[in-house]
């Protein structure tokens, strides 16, 4: 797996940048991390995680992005029983319904499907805590020079330092916009791939609903899945339910203003017993899904020194992106960048 462009490899220091502390990212620099490699990791968001969200606000917290993940590759496997065992992550076990139309039908039962504790966002955190990644830093330029990368941020310009390599874990329309002068043949790879974004409700209520499901994946109108949040496990605080619009869905409606997205996801939940909430919040994820996502694993430019990983990548999902992240690393370490 993998796409490579063959070539030397000339570094002028031991030094990989990773942009992007989502899953893939963090897998890919824990990764580098393991192989005695020096890593500065950076990220535009506040903090580490990327679509493994989750929103807090005043005495409540919802998973706004990814909802839940499965295993099945061994390697993937081994790193979610080190979350389990550190308590970051464990597994859920909904009253799961598909709905179409008035049926109901149950999912696969064998599909085992995991959370992050307290919150999705929790394993990312988990794997960053060794990490130390440069939070609200914004890359908006790469440079090729003698040999290594020069990075600039929106923030505060040029990064100080010279980059040996450079690996982008970050949606495809972003990291086309970067590479499309130092790296042309890993822009149009990035370029080829559609990402779709999705709106996410995250809507409080003072009771619980009588809903005969703690989550659906609804398959009609404007949603696409519905989740009793406050009802996976290591959850508190008040009845919380996260609603995610679908992607046509939201691709017609992403430029319309928050009031007006959940007015129409709440009437749509309303026709499947919801009830209106006490509050609300809305998220918009610009970048939320590759449709379709490639099946390459990662893409390295071994004469350039700069990589691509991330769910979009691999097939999309949680897994998808870890494994994309893991075999970034090993192309990079592959490429003797050498050591500090």
């Amino acid at each position: 797996m993998g796409a490579e462009v063959s070539g030397p490899v000339a570094h002028t220091s031991g030094v990989v940048a990773v942009v992007g502390a989502g899953m893939a990212g963090l897998a890919c620099a824990a990764a580098l991390r393991q192989a005695g490699m020096a890593v500065r990791v950076f990220e535009k968001s506040r903090g580490a995680g990327g679509r493994m969200s989750t929103r807090r606000g005043d005495g409540w917290a919802c998973d706004s992005g990814a909802q839940y993940f499965t295993a099945r590759h061994p390697d993937f496997v081994a790193e979610l029983a080190r979350w389990q065992a550190a308590g970051v992550a464990g597994e859920w076990r909904p009253s799961l319904r598909a709905l179409a139309g008035a049926s109901l039908r149950e999912p696969d039962p064998a599909v085992r499907r995991f959370v992050g504790i307290p919150g999705m966002s929790a394993p990312g955190r988990f794997m960053a805590r060794d990490l130390a990644p440069a939070t609200q830093v914004t890359i908006r330029a790469l440079e090729r020079v003698d040999g290594g990368w020069r990075l600039a941020c929106v923030e505060a310009g040029p990064i100080e330092g010279t980059f040996a390599a450079v690996v982008l874990a970050i949606p495809a329309p972003q990291a086309a916009a970067l590479l499309r002068e130092p790296a042309p043949a890993l822009a149009g790879l990035a370029a080829g791939v559609p990402m779709r974004g999705c709106w996410a409700l995250m809507a409080r209520y003072d009771a619980a609903l009588a809903m005969p499901f703690d989550a659906a994946f609804v398959n009609e109108g404007p949603l696409s899945w519905v989740a009793r949040d406050s009802a996976k496990p290591g959850r508190g605080g008040p009845e919380t339910w996260l609603l995610h619009a679908s992607a046509s869905w939201s691709e017609s409606h992403l430029e319309d203003d928050a009031e007006s997205v959940a007015a129409a996801m709440l009437d749509a939940f309303g026709r499947i017993g919801g009830a209106m909430p006490r509050a609300w919040t809305a998220h918009r994820w610009r970048y939320a899904l590759a449709d379709p996502p490639r099946e390459t694993g990662c893409a390295w430019d071994a004469a350039l020194g700069v990589g691509l990983c991330g769910d979009w990548l691999n097939g999309g999902r949680v897994e998808g992106a870890w494994l994309s992240g893991r075999e970034l690393a090993a192309r990079v370490v592959g490429a003797r960048v050498p050591a500090p």
